[in-house]
């Protein structure tokens, strides 16, 4: 007989870790020039970031894969980038016009793979992951202080990178997106 493992797992437990280390790191942030706090932020972000890794790799490698660890994993990594993306926005770091079509983006997906759901689970494909990826390290880039603590050239050269990446995380963001959409039509045409 093959049993579910519980949901009061370690995998789970550190999933619920990177959920709560959300508020606070927007409490970190709230004040973005204050730099102790701005610095505070910033390892949260890419504690909480480590913890997505590590709750992965806990659940697979213990066999500890639950339908609840699937859920709190994609609802803790929306959240996670999708406070930061607004965080930073607000204070004017990353235009609006970005944050905005990334959370559509995760919006429409979410709700599409959850209407598809009833005829196919749609997993997340590599350009999902990938997205998250190029994510994570924009948004550890526009928080990272780096003028605090390099010469200027250096500054300048990981500012020029991180915008570089914002950009690749919008044309994967987009392009995965689009690649959504396309296995949803052929699972539709799959199940007529």
């Amino acid at each position: 007989m093959n049993s579910q493992p519980s949901d009061w797992n370690i995998a789970n437990a550190v999933t619920i870790v990177r959920l709560l280390l959300i508020p606070l790191f927007v409490w970190a942030l709230w004040d973005i020039d204050n730099m102790a706090m701005r610095y505070t932020a910033t390892g949260i972000f890419f504690v909480a970031v480590l913890t997505d890794k590590l709750d992965g790799y806990l659940a697979r490698s213990r066999n500890l894969i639950t339908d609840f660890g699937k859920l709190a994993d994609s609802i803790a990594d929306k959240a996670l980038i999708g406070a930061a993306l607004i965080m930073l926005s607000w204070h004017g770091v990353l235009w609006w016009w970005v944050t905005i079509v990334m959370l559509l983006r995760e919006i429409g997906i979410t709700v599409m793979r959850m209407y598809m759901k009833k005829k196919a689970v749609m997993a997340a494909g590599k350009g999902g992951k990938l997205k998250m990826v190029l994510q994570s390290l924009f948004i550890g880039g526009l928080l990272m202080p780096w003028r605090d603590f390099m010469p200027d050239w250096m500054a300048t050269t990981m500012e020029w990178a991180t915008w570089v990446l914002v950009a690749a995380a919008l044309v994967v963001s987009l392009v995965s997106a689009a690649q959504y959409v396309q296995d949803a039509k052929r699972i539709n045409r799959e199940a007529s």
